[in-house]
């Protein structure tokens, strides 16, 4: 990675965090600032700025994303309540660290998504 967000940094081991999954491709922690009781963010390990960014040779990377967070939710045990899997991309998208992530949210009922702020 030749970037410098602080998801970089905390792949290098610059900054501390609560990893919980890593592999060849993508990495993941605990969200300092949980938006659920179960807050994990997932990473890639290459970089893509945005979601919107990706280009079609990034498929297979976005998959591992998705599939990373699922095995975790299976293997934490909270799968079959349900979980939400969310990428924010862009300012008005809620995106605040540009390099792509995958927020996987879970651990209570977490109702219904889609309300815009005002």
């Amino acid at each position: 990675m030749s970037e410098d967000t602080i998801f970089h940094r905390i792949l290098r081991r610059e900054i501390p965090a609560d990893i919980v999954y890593e592999d060849d491709d993508v990495f993941a922690f605990r969200d300092i600032a949980p938006q659920a009781p179960v807050h994990v963010l997932f990473v890639p390990k290459a970089s893509v700025r945005t979601l919107d960014e990706a280009k079609a040779g990034h498929a297979e990377l976005i998959g591992k994303l998705a599939l990373a967070a699922a095995d975790y939710a299976r293997k934490e045990g909270f799968a079959d309540d349900g979980y939400r899997v969310v990428i924010n991309c862009n300012d008005n998208g809620g995106q605040t660290v540009f390099q792509l992530h995958l927020h996987l949210l879970a651990g209570a009922p977490l109702g219904r998504f889609g309300t815009p702020r005002a």
